[in-house]
């Protein structure tokens, strides 16, 4: 399964509690849209460090880190690719 999708459907399961990717599009908002709070962003992090095996350090947990999917997506990207 590719990167995106695999966060979207994370994102989809656990806080939206939805199969239907069309729920959410890559370029709306996580964090404005209250569809993410604070504990939400960490268990969005613990996920992203345990399916990529990924390091995310205090520094990197910013909103513009974790605001779409599509940042999301980026910033992992970023990361695996050292």
């Amino acid at each position: 399964m590719q990167q995106k999708q695999q966060i979207k459907q994370f994102i989809l399961e656990n806080f939206l509690f939805s199969e239907d990717p069309s729920a959410i599009g890559d370029q709306d908002s996580l964090i404005r849209g209250g569809i993410i709070d604070s504990t939400g962003i960490h268990e969005l992090i613990f996920f992203l460090e345990d399916q990529f095996k990924l390091q995310i350090v205090p520094e990197e947990m910013t909103p513009a880190n974790f605001d779409t999917i599509q940042t999301v997506d980026d910033f992992v990207t970023r990361k695996r690719a050292g």
